[in-house]
């Protein structure tokens, strides 16, 4: 059987299998989305599927070591409004 990949969530730190997560994508165009493919084109940070890892993450200033750019507080609100959209 084929070992799946593991990232760590930059909001709790736990190593998951990368289907667990949801990649958060910095595009060349200097736009933040949420990846639920995993295929986008970027640099990526992963997170749990979780709004309180998302919040740590925000908080905790991980987001913005990860694509070493610091995030406005309206990219996070557009990006919480899309984590909640997936969550449905």
């Amino acid at each position: 059987m084929k070992k799946l990949p593991e990232r760590t969530c930059v909001g709790c730190g736990q190593k998951k299998e990368k289907p667990d997560l949801i990649r958060i994508v910095h595009s060349q165009d200097d736009t933040f989305s949420i990846d639920p493919t995993g295929r986008k084109n970027g640099r990526g940070a992963y997170i749990c599927n979780d709004l309180a890892c998302f919040e740590k993450a925000i908080k905790r200033k991980a987001l913005d070591r990860a694509f070493k750019v610091s995030i406005s507080e309206a990219t996070a609100q557009a990006l919480r409004e899309e984590l909640i959209k997936l969550d449905r």
